[in-house]
């Protein structure tokens, strides 16, 4: 049969035809897509005629659409549902598609029609905000990718690159086998012992997929497990905790700290060839921070209060459960606090959690109150596991505006963790629509039972759907601002703005039914729920300051620093004393060798914007207050000044142009409990 990628889609949306592709096909498609790219690119930079907007920038927007089509569903496919051919195969073309962008924004050619264009654009009438945002922008991102080194530099440049996605491929790699390696399996039940039905079912299907008897427990991506909270047995609680901070430290294969100090050396010293002190100054010169500095100021500001907090949080566990608590001992006191103080602990809460109530009448029906959407199930498209739901998306007028796809449980070919991303990016100029996939890990029960989300499930399903929001919302001409292609420090605000509809009253009430009996949850559970806002805010802001400011720390080394450093576990441990975050029993979110975020995921020097966009977030969850909450009013102001314009506008302006002024720090930090 011909290639499935040779072709545009012919499916609703241009929906990949998953069913159809074989991982036979991605190789002959990467081929062939770099090999059309590279001629089209050579057309622009050969074109006799003198540069302009549109036969060099438009041009440059219209090529590379083979290539996108199979890079956007192998990405999607080897994230969530990949084996060990498809690893493979992401390790042979990671460093040649490295090399292949490396060709194009490294081409002095390009880089002079772009400047050209740049430079010329002002005086050329008629142009749109978002044409001089195009021209800024690639001109900015070629600059900062090193086009104008010389041959000497840009051959350098070029072999880091080609090593560093080997890198933090090989990381990735890694960090998927560790996890799966380390789970934590047992024979006995009375273990098990403070779990529900539903968690024990998905534990002894974890067991059975890999032929085990007796039950197992996966780690997610994350420091420690949602079932430390419930479970009764210390000595399996730390069996779980010491399991997931030894991820990538245990000298197995998968042992991931040299794989680490290479890829922070190379780093290091590319930041170097390119003019800069290092890898952090980089990153933040090109996103709404500009620099590190400004990074280190906001993130040093919080510790002291965070880390007091988390210090009183401590004692007050340890009263609680009659000993001093450890890591592994931290989320269930946390939570035998929380049921003596709100009557809201995780147990009472979860049989009103059920994962399709939560979807339908929680998530989309906010956003449907919000944005006027309407979601419906498509059972004739298939994504590309048979657990993808896919669901079309229409506004008000039933006009069409995408695909949300959802992959909500966690298996061995999944990475860890929970994310959105886009399959499809809207574009006028290529006359496409958006289709999102939302990813998250939640274990998945055995036959006819009910998936029961946990309190930070729903959280983290409500903060991916802001994500996918602002992919199916925002519209623009052009493929480089689709959606979530902003500064990647202001990424994260309208996802975390959506989690503020997870105990809004009307939304909360919609979605909060017994699985059983259909009955709402009781008021003293809405109101314990409610009022917990905040608690156990010391140890949530330490833990995330901690892997903040660690991943500062390793990208703040010059590159004579970084060749120094050689003991993992020492570096790490030196640098939470000095930036004061090591927290008695408060181990960071993510630890350095299986922190994919930084390490493989694209966050490097850059986990700072979660707290980042948070000030913008609670400052923006003040304003949805003070101007009717959950309203087609206030929604559809949101929608068309942040969600959709994408990355057409500067972030910080679309802000302002929002909430009438700059952000305040003053709502982050009541929330946090850090004034």
């Amino acid at each position: 049969m011909a290639n499935p990628f040779d072709g545009p889609s012919t499916l609703p949306y241009a929906l990949p035809p998953f069913d159809d592709v074989r991982t036979e096909h991605y190789r002959p498609a990467f081929d062939a897509g770099m090999a059309e790219h590279r001629a089209e690119v050579e057309a622009i930079a050969t074109d006799p005629e003198p540069p302009t907007f549109e036969n060099t920038l438009v041009a440059l927007e219209r090529a590379g659409q083979l290539l996108q089509r199979v890079e956007m569903v192998f990405s999607t496919i080897t994230s969530a549902d990949s084996t060990d051919e498809l690893r493979d195969l992401e390790a042979e073309l990671s460093p040649l598609l490295a090399a292949h962008r490396d060709a194009i924004v490294l081409d002095g050619r390009l880089f002079a029609r772009v400047r050209t264009v740049h430079d010329e654009l002002d005086a050329t009438a008629g142009r749109s905000d978002e044409d001089r945002r195009l021209a800024d922008r690639t001109l900015t991102e070629m600059t900062l990718a090193g086009a104008g080194l010389d041959d000497a530099g840009k051959g350098r440049l070029t072999a880091i690159n080609q090593e560093l996605s080997s890198l933090t491929t090989t990381f990735e790699r890694n960090l998927l086998e560790d996890t799966n390696d380390a789970a934590v399996h047992m024979t006995d039940e009375s273990e098990l012992a403070g779990l529900d039905d539903g968690a024990k079912s998905a534990a002894a299907g974890a067991a059975a997929d890999r032929g085990l008897d007796g039950w197992l427990v996966t780690l997610p991506l994350y420091t420690g497990h949602p079932w430390l909270a419930t479970l009764t047995d210390r000595g399996l609680r730390q069996r779980i905790m010491e399991a997931s901070l030894s991820r990538g430290r245990r000298g197995n294969a998968f042992d991931n700290r040299e794989v680490l100090l290479r890829i922070v050396r190379l780093r290091a010293e590319r930041a170097e060839l390119l003019g800069f002190r290092d890898h952090a100054s980089v990153v933040t010169a090109d996103e709404t921070a500009r620099t590190p500095e400004a990074v280190a100021d906001l993130l040093s500001s919080l510790v002291p209060a965070a880390v007091a907090n988390a210090r009183d949080e401590r004692d007050a566990r340890s009263r609680t459960i009659g000993h001093e608590v450890e890591s592994w001992d931290w989320a269930y006191a946390t939570e035998v606090l929380r049921g003596a103080q709100f009557a809201a602990d995780s147990g009472a809460l979860r049989p009103y959690l059920e994962a399709d109530r939560v979807l339908v009448d929680g998530v989309f029906h906010a956003a449907s109150a919000l944005y006027g959407l309407r979601f419906t199930e498509r059972h004739d498209l298939h994504g590309y596991n048979d657990e993808v739901r896919v669901f079309e998306v229409v506004d008000e007028q039933d006009a069409p505006v995408g695909l949300y796809l959802l992959d909500l449980y966690t298996r061995d070919g999944k990475r860890g963790g929970a994310w959105m991303n886009p399959v499809v990016e809207q574009s006028h100029l290529l006359g496409t629509l958006p289709v999102v996939v939302n990813n998250l890990n939640v274990p998945k029960p055995a036959a006819g039972s009910p998936t029961l989300l946990t309190q930070d499930e729903v959280e983290t399903l409500f903060h991916e759907f802001g994500h996918a929001l602002h992919g199916l919302i925002a519209r623009t001409t052009y493929p480089r601002f689709s959606g979530t292609n902003v500064e990647r420090d202001f990424v994260e605000f309208p996802s975390q703005v959506n989690e503020m509809w997870v105990t809004w009253p009307s939304v909360l009430a919609n979605y909060a039914k017994h699985h059983e009996t259909g009955a709402s949850m009781s008021p003293e559970l809405v109101l314990g729920l409610s009022s917990s806002e905040g608690f156990n805010e010391g140890f949530g802001t330490t833990e995330y300051l901690a892997a903040a400011l660690l991943d500062q720390a390793w990208h703040r080394l010059s590159a004579t620093e970084a060749a120094a450093v050689t003991d993992v576990e020492a570096f790490e441990r030196e640098a939470l004393v000095a930036a004061g975050v090591d927290a008695p029993a408060v181990p960071p979110r993510y630890s350095s060798t299986y922190f994919a975020h930084t390490f493989s995921g694209g966050y490097d020097a850059g986990y700072y914007g979660y707290i980042w966009s948070e000030v913008l977030d609670a400052d923006t969850v003040e304003w949805f207050r003070e101007h009717g909450g959950l309203s087609r009013e206030a929604g559809e102001r949101f929608a068309r000044l942040v969600l959709g314009v994408g990355g057409a506008e500067d972030p910080l302006e679309a802000y302002r142009a929002f909430r009438g002024r700059d952000a305040e720090v003053g709502p982050l930090l009541r929330r946090r409990g850090l004034e």
